[in-house]
């Protein structure tokens, strides 16, 4: 509810198994509104797995700091903002899938997320589609994500 963006539906069986089990290692990748403006430490600690959520060490992934930075349309309902603290979009690439990890992975760096889009799962993005817009993915593209 707090996430928007990539999102696959499926009736095929074991199509979850295959996605989610992380022995098959689905990169995922996100552009993510955080508070503030991290710094190349703080961006390091993705990429070196440094970061411990709830006693779990996280698996080193990509992040980096968009330059230029993505425009992305205001959301519906709008997220709150601060006048008096800036804030970027970061893209983070991961294998991992723990619940609200990407979240708690730039809260536990100093930079809560203001919002959280899926962008591609595996080398399947979601291109040029607008918010609310679907397709069916064709038997050629399972391949760009690994199934």
């Amino acid at each position: 509810m707090d996430s928007e963006g990539l999102l696959l539906l499926s009736d095929e069986s074991g199509l979850n198994d295959r996605l989610l089990n992380p022995k098959n290692a689905h990169e995922r990748t996100y552009l993510v509104q955080i508070e503030g403006v991290p710094s190349t430490e703080s961006l390091e600690m993705f990429c070196n797995g440094s970061i411990v959520i709830q006693k779990h060490k996280c698996l080193p992934c990509r992040a980096s700091l968009p330059d230029p930075q993505p425009l992305i349309p205001p959301r519906d309902p709008p997220i709150r903002i601060r006048q008096s603290i800036p804030d970027v979009w970061i893209e983070v690439s991961l294998v991992e899938g723990k619940n609200r990890q990407v979240r708690r992975m730039t809260a536990a760096i100093g930079h809560p997320t203001l919002r959280l889009i899926r962008i591609a799962i595996g080398k399947l993005s979601l291109e040029r589609q607008e918010p609310g817009e679907w397709r069916v993915i064709e038997e050629s593209e399972k391949t760009l994500i690994g199934i």
